[in-house]
């Protein structure tokens, strides 16, 4: 059995000693994923970072190892690092390396590419999303490795492009072909957490339908005294539409294409997690003085949040500034659209009801279109095998002395929906370390620093039991031995 004590000594003083020192540096490249950045190629600081986690990666003491970058023309580089295993079988851990862009608002002494340790708090861009993923992973190996607990293969794949959709992973995928094997496991490690006393599992995340809106009445706009009572606002237009998609009284979505039936297990899953978090759940949103949540009840949030479909206007085109604008009727209005799905929810059908609503027997007559910009599937983990589900409740337990908790994610990765299509059969352990005030995508953001080591004590908990379960034979185990008959998801060529 693996020494709990010895694990955690380890990990931190591997920690101390190898990992902050590269993080630090990591975070002082600003290599922007490419949807951010066009030019990343000729800035080179992709190559950087990747120059660097490999460069720490084939510092570590791990037999056999194999580090490489691999690369092919116009696409970001993909780290794949390579452990051979004690014995059969084979996991994937995956994280990645490009960050998302600076933001404004940094408190002072903080920025972007400045690292700054506070409070056991690491300061700076890409250090909780997703940098630390590559350290913690192998952190996990050489846990293990020391006190000669067996494990299987072990894969680690580092992407450059998660932030901007994963656009380059299929093709990397479809490059490395058969040597990627079956893994029987995948470890995912760029989540969220709800707090950081305990350990928090993704069992799904939800889709996502975008598109833009326009309806226009006149050629151009007309004195307000003059046109006001003979033609219809535009505007007035827009909020009969999207009642037809959205009630407005209580944000429900209306469509039955997005609607699905939440899972039982889902449910007693997010409710258990709302009774660990409570207030706290609404409480990391800046809510202004007296407002308050769609719902008193935790449960009915979470489920809110990561099962049901929800509409937001993001933006708009035709509505001049308030100071500036004058008393016409304007001639068209155009607003984003942004809904999210719930995980089961077929996005095609989606985008074809809500195109067809918006579209159909237009008030008035008038010009109505919707252009969609993508409409992108959720994702919903298999069921946990009775191992996994053991091995989790106990890490956690081990690591933190509180339950494990399963939640959904209300965002959208692509990248679940891409290793679920390339490893059917495979469970997932998806995890991170995006807790309260973590702000990824904001100023501020931060790697909870003795979180980030529980979850890496965590993941080597879990591999030690993966390996074990094999060891036993387990049925749960049987795709290690007996490749998957289901078809595959095709990807393009690199």
């Amino acid at each position: 059995m693996l020494d709990s004590i010895r694990l955690r000594v380890r990990v931190d003083r591997h920690w101390h000693d190898s990992v902050l020192e590269c993080l630090r540096a990591y975070i002082r490249i600003p290599n922007k994923s490419p949807a951010f950045d066009p030019h990343w190629e000729q800035h080179g600081h992709m190559e950087r970072a990747a120059q660097l986690m490999a460069a720490w990666c084939r510092a570590q003491p791990i037999t056999g190892m194999t580090v490489q970058i691999r690369r092919a023309p116009g696409r970001t580089p993909l780290l794949l690092i390579d452990v051979p295993g004690t014995l059969v079988g084979c996991v994937l851990i995956y994280g990645h390396l490009d960050k998302q862009p600076e933001s404004h608002g940094w408190s002072p002494g903080l920025g972007p590419w400045q690292p700054v340790e506070c409070d056991d708090k690491l300061y700076g861009r890409g250090g909780a999303d997703d940098g630390y993923a590559v350290f913690s992973a192998l952190s996990a190996i050489l846990a293990l490795q020391e006190q000669n607990i067996p494990h299987a293969r072990c894969l680690i794949l580092i992407e450059a492009s998660e932030e901007s959709g994963s656009i380059d992973l299929p093709a990397h995928l479809q490059a490395i072909g058969s040597a990627l094997g079956e893994p029987s496991l995948v470890v995912c490690l760029d989540s969220e957490c709800g707090d950081y006393e305990q350990l928090w599992c993704t069992h799904s995340v939800r889709g996502v339908l975008d598109g833009r809106l326009r309806v226009q009445v006149l050629s151009e706009g007309v004195h307000s005294g003059l046109a006001t009572g003979l033609a219809p606002s535009p505007f007035r237009i827009l909020q009969q539409l999207l009642a037809r998609i959205e009630d407005p009284l209580s944000g429900e979505i209306l469509l039955p294409e997005l609607q699905v039936d939440v899972p039982d297990q889902r449910c007693l899953q997010l409710r258990a997690a709302a009774g660990s978090l409570g207030s706290a759940i609404t409480a990391k949103l800046p809510f202004v003085e007296g407002a308050r949540p769609i719902s008193e009840d935790p449960g009915e949030l979470f489920i809110n949040n990561t099962w049901r479909a929800s509409l937001l206007v993001t933006g708009a085109d035709g509505l001049p500034v308030a100071d500036a604008a004058g008393h016409v009727l304007l001639p068209e209005i155009a607003l984003r659209l942004s809904l999210r799905l719930p995980p089961t929810c077929d996005p095609v059908l989606a985008a074809a009801a809500v195109r067809s609503s918006l579209e159909r027997d237009p008030p008035y007559a008038a010009k109505v279109r919707f252009e969609l910009y993508e409409s992108i599937g959720g994702w919903d983990a298999l069921p946990l095998a009775p191992w996994l589900e053991r091995s989790l409740a106990e890490a956690s337990r081990r690591v933190f002395g509180r339950e494990v908790r399963h939640v959904g994610c209300g965002g959208t990765i692509p990248l679940f929906r891409i290793l679920r299509a390339q490893f059917p059969d495979a469970q997932f352990f998806v995890t991170g370390v995006l807790g309260p005030q973590s702000n990824a995508h904001g100023p501020n953001e931060f790697l909870q620093l003795d979180y980030a080591k529980r979850v890496t004590e965590c993941v080597a908990l879990v591999l030690a039991d993966h390996a074990a379960m094999i060891t036993a034979g387990a049925g749960a185990l049987a795709s290690v031995r007996q490749p998957s008959t289901r078809n595959r998801q095709e990807f393009p060529r690199v």
